[in-house]
């Protein structure tokens, strides 16, 4: 008889327990996006917009995996603990706008679509004591463990950021695999 596999948080000692949830609270949740903000879209802007995203698990290892690697050869002192993911809701452009999509593998049958970008965090104190999760490049921070240059809305435009966007929406993928 063959052992069975353990997963990779039960190999590093991350013993947790399962997050689960019941079918029909599933089911209501995505019930509730689908009949209200999905609407909305359809109604307000015209397109049929996508309701949910698929990742594999190699790429999302993949970019756990970069951000823990770039973080610590950046900053040895800083642990997993401190490491999160914050996931931003976005919308890819319009197809008069998709030139700004040049070299991405994303096609313009996603124009207009929502879907999600992914980037990293890291627990910093704030100034009045508490800590917060703070949006972070791991190949841009100095040995403290902070951003080398600030970052947001004023910030350098075309600086590379590790972060993670491309997954299957469906629609346009077949919807045909979905559970809820």
């Amino acid at each position: 008889m063959k052992p069975k596999a353990k997963l990779e948080t039960e190999a590093q000692g991350l013993k947790q327990p399962l997050s689960m949830m019941t079918t029909d609270l599933i089911q209501t949740l995505v019930n509730n996006y689908r009949t209200n903000q999905l609407l909305s879209v359809k109604e307000t802007m015209g397109i049929e917009d996508a309701d949910s995203i698929q990742f594999d698990l190699a790429t999302l290892k993949r970019f756990i995996s970069e951000i823990e690697t770039e973080t610590i050869a950046n900053n040895p002192d800083v642990t997993t603990e401190d490491l999160g993911i914050r996931f931003y809701y976005a919308a890819y452009p319009n197809a008069e706008n998709w030139d700004i999509m040049a070299g991405t593998p994303i096609g313009i049958e996603c124009a207009q679509m929502h879907t999600l970008v992914m980037i990293p965090t890291i627990k910093r104190m704030e100034e009045n004591g508490e800590v917060g999760n703070y949006d972070f490049n791991p190949l841009d921070m100095n040995r403290n463990g902070v951003n080398a240059r600030t970052f947001g809305k004023d910030s350098d435009t075309d600086l590379e950021f590790i972060c993670q966007n491309h997954g299957t929406l469906s629609p346009p993928a077949t919807k045909i695999t979905q559970l809820f």
